[in-house]
């Protein structure tokens, strides 16, 4: 009985809510590692429209990323989507698969597509957030740990 009920409980607490409220996700959020800051903010969720936008510093150079949480489609009941435009790149769109209160999880429908998942996780003043899929024939997980911080807070130089 015990074997049954895991799943059934897993898949109570990820249910496939297409249209999940993230409000969860926005503000400022900053990720200091040695020789690495990056820097996340997103707007809070206006008609089920987010905005966000990520600016990346290491070894003297920037990157950074345009973004935007919305419907897929037009119709009143689409599902979410995020879709990712690395330095005005065109946009990858990642579907909503699995939500829950404070996690969602977003895929691209291509294999050969790197990152192939999209996952955020809430945790207090924390926001988890990582890219998954297969790169060059490997499993490839990058992640980042965001702190809550006031809007263009920087990293201590070290």
């Amino acid at each position: 009985m015990t074997t049954m009920l895991t799943p059934l409980l897993l898949a109570a607490a990820l249910h496939a809510d297409l249209r999940p409220d993230l409000g969860w996700m926005s503000g400022y959020w900053l990720s200091c590692e040695p020789e690495r800051e990056v820097s996340e903010t997103w707007t809070d969720p206006r008609l089920n429209l987010m905005l966000g936008t990520s600016l990346t510093v290491r070894g003297g150079r920037a990157g950074w990323e345009l973004s935007r949480i919305a419907p897929v489609d037009p119709t009143p009941a689409a599902p979410l989507a995020y879709f990712a435009h690395p330095e005005g790149q065109a946009a990858t769109t990642f579907p909503v698969i699995a939500s829950g209160p404070t996690r969602v999880v977003f895929e691209q429908a291509a294999d050969d597509d790197f990152p192939k998942r999209v996952v955020y996780e809430r945790e207090g003043d924390v926001l988890n957030a990582r890219i998954e899929g297969v790169m060059d024939g490997q499993e490839r997980i990058i992640r980042w740990r965001f702190q809550k911080a006031e809007l263009n807070a920087r990293c201590p130089t070290q």
